[in-house]
């Protein structure tokens, strides 16, 4: 090897994202930046220039990174550039980001791989609408290195008093919102000045040039310095030739790891450890690290599956069904409180709603309204959300890959945001009682993969509610019975049973007891479903409101909460009109339960 390709390979790497309204020179910026750090290939500047000569339009340097056809004829970014350069210090990733507000998810998803950012203002316009919203954005997507460049200081003759008003209306904004920019750099990217060239025109600005600020921004620590995190994508099994491994794979977003490494899953707390490290047609490794796709098998095998996130036990991330958190809405229907919406964070998927709005930025105006009970387009807002069952995350102050997420909304992306903070959802102090059950947990030589494999479905908790006489019961039967006759391994636990028999020392004091009768059914149900079975039960001792904690205390089993009435109640599945048509109700369950991959078709 070379001693410059050496020196090469061994050159920091950073991407920087250029963010700004449209039409304030993001494009032409970063088109000069190639042009005057002599990073264009060999012949692209007169193929640009031809190509303006035989349109019948001035070249202008945003055409450098405008290729898509559709761009150059409406003079706007559609799509996010990306495009690369040397300085004297690193090899930069520059990404040129949408500045038109149709646009706004294209320069969400591109800023999102960025480690610093350069925010552009137009000197003769000002501060827009847009400005302040991307400010928001960057903040939320967790960049806090952020250089505001006033562009087109030429059109205001670099007057320095139009320049120091600027500075001071966005640094107000930006410190409202909990951002500190590093610097106010003025530019004429048209006419260079100041991009890699000192400007003679404003001599009263004496920070660095642009390309000088690249080389100031501080390189993020490397992914695997960080402590071990990696959603688990899914869990392999190989039969062939007596091979009885069942992998565990997945991308590690952040940390290392090697065999003999002990790991924690959550949210459902399950432990074990690294037995080996595995991969497609790689050499033997007892370790790996971020950002590869890796597999690991484990000394013992435990019920894991999509969703759980893997970490060393030493530092877990947390686990709750409320969490703080900023979101940008893009859906053309507002954002409402009472709806679900399907929160996606790393492999995890599950139903969430607004649990509390704490407030909707205004970006055209620096306010923020705490009175509204709805999140419009384009709107950021801050919020608590709430999901149905316990999910694994971090802080965004803490790591970034596991505290991003966005909101699928009918198919469609709808929003995202990050997480700023975990919130006390009351029941914190019954999963820590169950993250030291399931620690402590001893397990026999058949796992849960096992009973699933023989039985041929997974175990799931069925719990149908309903008003007196709703047919509930007739139904609970029925399904039993039909699940049976399909081959499940199922058990109709009935809450008159429990009462007969685990509850009866406590059951003439139900209503004092209601806890404790709680606790007793929720463990009799895991201990089905830790042995493989399709647990159905009809047991009205309990209010809507216990369900939270059912799921918690069958955790990391899942419940499928199935309401049988006309009355409104967020559930799961909700039959209305049943009126003894029990097959049909019966259909729809089998149908939930086949459409969730609990049991097969």
């Amino acid at each position: 090897m070379s001693a410059q390709l050496a020196a090469d390979l061994a050159r920091e790497q950073m991407n920087i994202v250029i963010v700004g309204h449209v039409d304030h020179g993001k494009s032409t910026l970063v088109g000069r930046l190639l042009a005057d750090s002599n990073s264009l290939p060999d012949g692209k500047l007169e193929h640009v220039q031809a190509i303006c000569k035989r349109q019948g339009k001035v070249f202008e340097y945003a055409f450098l990174l405008d290729a898509l056809e559709a761009e150059q004829d409406q003079g706007i970014t559609i799509d996010s550039a990306r495009c690369f350069f040397k300085t004297d210090q690193r090899d930069i990733i520059i990404i040129d980001a949408p500045g038109h507000i149709e646009f706004l998810k294209n320069m969400i998803s591109g800023a999102a791989r960025a480690e610093a950012a350069f925010l552009l203002i137009d000197a003769h316009e000002g501060v827009q609408e847009n400005s302040r919203r991307h400010g928001y954005m960057l903040g939320m997507l967790g960049i806090k290195q952020i250089n505001v460049v006033v562009n087109k200081m030429d059109l205001v003759d670099g007057d320095q008093a139009t320049f120091a008003r600027i500075e001071a209306e966005y640094r107000a904004f930006l410190k409202e919102i909990g951002m500190t920019p590093e610097r106010f750099i003025p530019i004429s990217a048209r006419d260079g000045d100041n991009v890699a060239i000192r400007s003679k025109t404003m001599e009263w600005y004496d920070g660095p040039t642009v390309l000088e600020a690249v080389d100031l921004f501080t390189k993020a620590p490397p992914q695997e310095d960080l402590p071990f995190r990696l959603p688990v994508q899914d869990v392999y099994k190989f039969n062939a030739r007596g091979d009885d491994r069942r992998i565990v794979a997945g991308r590690i977003e952040s940390g290392s790891l090697k065999v003999g490494d002990e790991v924690l899953f959550s949210p459902s707390n399950k432990t074990s450890t690294v037995k080996s490290i595995e991969g497609f047609n790689i050499a033997p490794t007892d370790s790996a690290a971020a950002p590869n796709a890796t597999g690991v098998t484990l000394t013992e095998q435990i019920y894991v599956g999509r969703g759980e996130v893997m970490t060393k036990v030493d530092v877990p991330p947390k686990v709750s069904t409320r969490f703080r958190a900023n979101i940008v809405w893009l859906a053309r229907q507002p954002m409402t409180m009472n709806t679900w919406y399907k929160l996606k964070l790393g492999t995890q998927e599950l139903p969430c709603r607004i649990h509390e709005l704490t407030k909707v930025l205004d970006a055209s105006e620096l306010s923020s309204d705490s009175e509204t009970t709805e999140v419009g387009r384009h709107d950021v807002a801050e919020m608590v959300l709430e999901t149905k069952s316990p999910v694994a995350f971090d802080l965004v102050a803490d790591f970034e890959a596991t505290s991003r997420f966005v909101l699928v909304d009918a198919y469609e992306i709808a929003g995202g945001g990050i997480i700023l903070d975990s919130v006390e959802d009351n029941l914190g102090g019954l999963r820590a009682d169950m993250r030291d059950r399931e620690f402590a947990w001893v397990t026999g030589d058949v796992s849960n993969q096992d009973r699933s494999a023989r039985f041929g479905h997974s175990p799931a908790l069925v719990l149908l509610t309903g008003g007196t006489g709703v047919g509930k019961a007739a139904v609970a039967r029925v399904l039993e019975k039909k699940l049976f006759d399909a081959g499940l391994n199922t058990y109709l636990l009935d809450g008159k049973n429990m009462a007969l028999g685990v509850d009866h020392d406590i059951a003439e004091q139900a209503a004092a007891q209601a806890d404790e009768i709680l606790r007793r059914f929720a463990e009799v149900a895991h201990l089905f479903m830790d042995a493989g079975t399709v647990v159905v039960s009809t047991s009205n001792t309990f209010a809507l409101a216990d369900h939270g904690r059912i799921r918690t205390l069958v955790s990391p089993f899942p419940v499928v909460h199935v309401h049988v009435g006309d009355d409104p109640v967020d559930a799961d599945l909700t039959l209305t009109g049943v009126d003894g048509d029990v097959d049909t109700a019966v259909e729809a369950i089998r149908s939930e339960l086949e459409s969730r991959g609990f049991v097969s078709g």
